[in-house]
């Protein structure tokens, strides 16, 4: 990332990070589970609307720092490896779209 695109990036962050809590407020526990996807659909949207690819960027950057953060956690708690709780993750997802 070149000294230009990292200012660009930065400028928009807070206003992302406000974002990405507010959907993670919205679609944790979100019931049925298909609306996580349209929630998340419809943020992305907005983003990308108002911020364009860098808003998109941002937001996967700032969602996978979560993420990460998030799966850590839950490894420490559960006494797992990283890597068995990812493997985890991905099995209940094809349990849940067993056709892809």
């Amino acid at each position: 990332m070149d000294e230009e695109e990292g200012r660009r990036l930065r400028a928009i962050a807070p206003e992302i990070t406000r974002v990405t809590i507010g959907l993670m407020r919205t679609v944790i526990g979100l019931e049925p589970a298909e609306r996580v996807p349209e929630e998340a659909q419809r943020v992305a949207d907005k983003v990308l609307a108002e911020h364009g690819t860098d808003g998109l960027r941002v937001l996967i950057m700032s969602l996978a720092g979560w993420m990460a953060v998030g799966m850590e956690n839950v490894a420490q708690l559960t006494g797992q490896t990283y890597e068995a709780v990812v493997d985890s993750v991905e099995l209940t997802c094809m349990e849940a779209n067993p056709d892809g």
